[in-house]
């Protein structure tokens, strides 16, 4: 059966369920950076999905992708899966911007995290909910 991973849990806020993933945003207000973890129990690799969730997760992420650098006016997406961590899967998608706290180099361990303030952190929740409302299945 699927858990999220405690450490997701921890460092994210739910945003809603496409397909096959549930969909976070990492509480870094630094960048933003949405989360895609598909609910499928003990995979922490993408080749350990059988080939029709691949293709899902391909499409959700490819709409993901999308989405954010529109929204977020993004100069370049970030897209990872690390698990070096949380060995659970899960691909970060990260809307980098060129004045960005670390432009060009990758975001793990160059500045802390930065939290939201409530308020943005609700504006951000829902402008994604909104954006991605046609392939969310639940919010």
């Amino acid at each position: 059966m699927f858990q999220l991973h405690p450490q997701l849990s921890n460092d994210c806020e739910h945003i809603g369920r496409f397909e096959l993933c549930e969909l976070l945003l990492m509480r870094d207000a630094n960048y933003p950076w949405c989360i895609l973890v598909p609910a499928r129990a003990d995979i922490t690799e993408i080749h350990q999905l059988d080939e029709s969730d691949r293709l899902l997760l391909m499409r959700e992420s490819n709409y993901l992708a999308e989405t954010m650098a529109k929204l977020f006016t993004a100069d370049k997406m970030n897209i990872a899966a690390l698990g070096n961590v949380v060995p659970q899967l899960h691909i970060h998608h990260i809307a980098r911007h060129r004045n960005d706290a670390s432009w060009p180099a990758p975001v793990w361990g160059k500045v802390p995290a930065r939290a939201y303030t409530l308020e943005t952190l609700a504006r951000t929740v829902m402008q994604l909910r909104e954006a991605l409302r046609v392939h969310l299945k639940s919010a």
